[in-house]
């Protein structure tokens, strides 16, 4: 019997939930080179300012940095923030371009992680949050501490 252990994250985009909401989850693979492979092995990867975007019926994800490691190989040109396609079923790209242009939503990445030993990307589809969401949020998260911390006062 295998046991399941936690891996971490490589990079999460922790901004993702506060500017919207997440309403479905997708898992996509990432095609990658060797050296973004080592950078990835490496933790070397950011998606903060990554989105992905839908052009002819694939998936691509925009602006995430990989930073090379300096002992990648010296005859590939290392492009940190290439544009990198994202691997989904053709059901679910259907529903995610339907969704996208239609309905208005975006394409958010969550989490990029190893399954399985592959990269592999958690992609949300989300609507944006306006102001007032975002101070309500927080407003409930505060909330959520203080009562925490008040409850464990009262328990001593």
């Amino acid at each position: 019997m295998k046991t399941e252990e936690k891996v971490p994250p490589i990079a999460v985009n922790r901004k993702a939930r506060f500017d919207y909401f997440i309403e479905e989850r997708y898992e996509a693979g990432i095609t990658l080179l060797g050296w973004e492979v080592k950078s990835l092995r490496a933790g070397k990867a950011q998606i903060a300012e990554a989105y992905v975007y839908l052009k002819d019926g694939e998936a691509f994800l925009f602006g995430a940095h990989l930073a090379p490691l300096t002992s990648a190989s010296t005859h590939v040109i290392a492009d940190p923030t290439r544009t990198r396609k994202l691997l989904l079923n053709r059901r679910e790209l259907d529903h995610l371009v339907g969704a996208v242009e239609r309905r208005g939503y975006t394409l958010v990445p969550l989490e990029l992680y190893w399954k399985d030993g592959r990269a592999k990307l958690a992609i949300g589809l989300s609507k944006g949050k306006k102001q007032h969401d975002k101070r309500a949020t927080e407003k409930s998260r505060d909330w959520q501490r203080d009562k925490s911390r008040i409850l464990k006062a009262l328990r001593r």
